[in-house]
């Protein structure tokens, strides 16, 4: 309810931000500002929306389909929430994990631990760490939320919409859920529908043929996201890993800090997951003391044999000591293989263009 009264009262300003968009997209198209073309492919994974739309998934997959095949990798993040004011911040260099998460954000911090062997940097101006990672041998970049993000070139630009949200109230910001006009994405190269599931699958493909009749040539792919393993930490950063559900799951406080909560209930739903109270707090929301006193409370009130929250909000908490288990819900998405075929095919073709303009073999 609250969300629906702040984009109501925003309205009246959703004209001028949307003509306030088009104008900095039309300086970039005609080249009043520049994007900078780097010496490596660039793939970029965003969004047209607010919110979360399965980004950090998707960004996993790509970086480990891009090692499996030989690559360098690297992931260029903004690094929201993080504290820092560095140009330049390595949160891993491939084999450590060197900044915590109140520095450089919680997605950058949790792409780190869960990407071993790839680079993962931040920066507010993301050309700086792009280039900085391509100094350190990275031969892809892979961008985090980086379809507004336009004063760095890519080379295949996906844009992700989630099956449970899609596009919102469908109106620009702050009146809704819309960073950019629907124009905008005639920009991306293809469309990607994630938590694509039974029970939204109609739903996707009506929202697919809309998105077909306004740009026809664009590819458009369905993925969804599966639970693998319950990740447990301990106060020094060590991880166990669980296939099956553990027994302090049969009751369990469920907490999380995300853009979209109901995703994350109904993720629970389908691991049968016993929950006896949910607390949502804001999306990367920092826990403090006041926050872990809390839930401290509840687990006591509800009696509650542990915690099960987001592996992003596992990252802010460390290890904290609640008196319960604490297990992390490991995503991993899965994608049609033309997607994949495209993203290997764009890389290659660029490398073999690149070698073949040097006169290289």
């Amino acid at each position: 309810m609250e969300t629906k009264l702040l984009f109501m009262l925003g309205r009246p300003f959703s004209p001028v931000y949307g003509a306030l968009m088009r104008m900095r997209e039309g300086c970039y198209r005609h080249g009043l500002f520049t994007s900078e073309r780097l010496p490596v492919p660039v793939i970029s994974v965003g969004n047209l929306t607010l919110g979360g739309t399965g980004k950090t998934p998707m960004v996993q997959y790509m970086a480990r389909l891009l090692l499996e095949h030989g690559y360098k990798p690297a992931v260029i993040s903004r690094g929201y929430g993080g504290s820092t004011k560095e140009a330049v911040n390595v949160v891993s260099d491939g084999r450590d994990v060197l900044l915590p998460a109140d520095l450089v954000g919680d997605e950058p911090r949790l792409l780190a631990e869960t990407l071993p062997g790839v680079m993962v940097l931040t920066g507010v101006v993301r050309r700086l760490p792009a280039r900085y990672a391509v100094d350190m041998g990275a031969d892809v970049l892979l961008l985090d939320d980086g379809f507004q993000h336009m004063a760095v070139a890519r080379d295949l630009d996906l844009v992700l919409f989630s099956a449970d949200h899609l596009a919102g109230n469908s109106r620009i910001f702050p009146g809704g859920d819309l960073r950019e006009p629907v124009a905008a994405l005639g920009r991306s190269s293809c469309f990607v529908l994630t938590n694509v599931t039974d029970d939204n699958k109609q739903r996707a493909d009506r929202f697919g043929s809309l998105l077909r009749q306004r740009f026809p040539k664009k590819a458009i792919f369905m993925s969804s996201v599966r639970v693998t393993q319950y990740v447990q930490r301990d106060n020094a950063d060590r991880f166990t890993l669980f296939k099956e559900k553990p027994v302090a799951c049969d009751r369990a406080l469920a907490l999380c800090g995300i853009a979209r909560p109901e995703s994350f209930k109904k993720t629970l739903a389908d691991c049968n997951i016993d929950v006896c109270d949910f607390l949502a707090m804001p999306d990367h929301h920092r826990y403090k003391e006041a926050d872990i006193a809390r839930i401290r409370f509840k687990i006591k009130k509800q009696g509650a044999r542990g915690v099960v929250t987001t592996e992003k909000d596992m990252v802010k908490l460390g290890g904290v000591e609640l008196g319960v288990p604490v297990y992390g819900l490991r995503l991993r998405v899965e994608v049609e293989k033309e997607l994949t075929a495209m993203v290997l095919t764009t890389v290659s073709g660029y490398l073999q263009k690149k070698n073949g303009s040097t006169g290289l073999e």
